[in-house]
């Protein structure tokens, strides 16, 4: 088989979002202050290569908090938790340090405060996915869960005069919107959030995939199959008419993608390192591609702080 990759077009930007960074900052530090093993509950950000350098180096990855020795060092996922988890980690005295992206507590503080005003909520996201439990779990109901336009129409509140949305920070952008129209087709006093709650790195790496497609044969995206914002990267350059695969690293390419595909777009979901990409990257030079092209792009300056107990804080 002749494989024809000539380019390689990199996204602007892709890969690590400032949540991830301090997610997996805040378990490495644990590990060397407090030596190991650190308890982390579920996994800390959704990569298979993240998750698994963590456990070389003393991180256990637990669902259930029984399975975390009472007076042990806990870290709360990325991804948030529920008020029953919470409470559940201080009854067992656990030492915690919450990983919670600081976009998805702003989500938690916002049901929390409009509950208290009376508010029910539809919460836009995946059923199942980690962050839509631990939003779910901020309340003990009057939250109402959608993940498609026909759901809108099937929500039952107990009122209609006080709804707010709130949504999973990880979406399609326009699968979102689409959503979000019904909703306020069918609740027209609708509370929105004053910023929109799908995170800037989504809407950043969305916004590149849109401008990569245009230029390529193919699309690689780098990222696990657990990760929701990688997901919606595939998804998006799929709906653009490009062929596109999503690979762990650079070992799960094949060469018959790039039979007839000269110009191949590489990009990375918010959990996944850099280090994937350029294994990529060399793979595909092995193949053909003499040139490496960067993607105009926002650069991305958030840094969000670490607990207070860590050192470094």
């Amino acid at each position: 088989m002749t494989v024809a990759v000539q380019e390689v077009w990199l996204a602007e930007p892709r890969g690590f979002c400032a949540g991830v960074d301090r997610a997996i900052e805040i378990v490495e530090r644990a590990i060397a202050q407090f030596g190991p093993p650190i308890y982390v509950r579920h996994e800390i950000v959704h990569n298979r290569h993240v998750v698994e350098d963590l456990r070389r180096r003393g991180a256990v990855f637990v669902e259930d908090l029984a399975e975390v020795p009472p007076g042990s060092v806990l870290v709360f996922s990325a991804h948030g938790v529920s008020r029953a988890v919470r409470a559940e980690a201080a009854s067992r005295g656990l030492r915690v340090f919450d990983a919670t992206c600081p976009l998805v507590t702003k989500v938690h503080v916002e049901v929390a405060k409009l509950r208290r005003e009376g508010y029910e909520f539809i919460l836009i996201g995946h059923a199942g996915h980690p962050e839509v439990e631990g939003t779910l779990g901020q309340l003990d109901g009057g939250i109402h869960l959608v993940e498609t336009v026909d759901d809108v129409a099937r929500v039952r509140p107990e009122q209609t005069e006080r709804i707010a949305v709130v949504t999973q920070t990880t979406l399609s952008v326009d699968d979102t919107a689409e959503i979000l129209a019904a909703v306020r087709a069918r609740f027209p006093g609708l509370r929105e959030p004053k910023q929109q709650d799908i995170c800037y790195a989504t809407q950043n790496r969305q916004d590149a995939v849109k401008g990569l497609a245009r230029q390529v044969d193919v699309v690689i995206v780098v990222g696990s199959s657990t990760s929701s914002n990688t997901n919606r990267l595939r998804e998006l350059a799929e709906r653009l008419g490009v062929p596109t695969y999503m690979v762990d690293d650079a070992s799960e390419l094949r060469d018959e993608w790039f039979a007839r595909s000269p110009r191949v777009g590489v990009t990375a979901g918010a959990s996944a390192p850099e280090a994937l990409v350029q294994g990529v990257v060399q793979r595909l030079k092995m193949l053909g591609a003499t040139a490496v092209r960067r993607m105009d792009g926002p650069v991305e300056t958030m840094r969000f702080p670490l607990p207070k107990g860590l050192k470094g804080d």
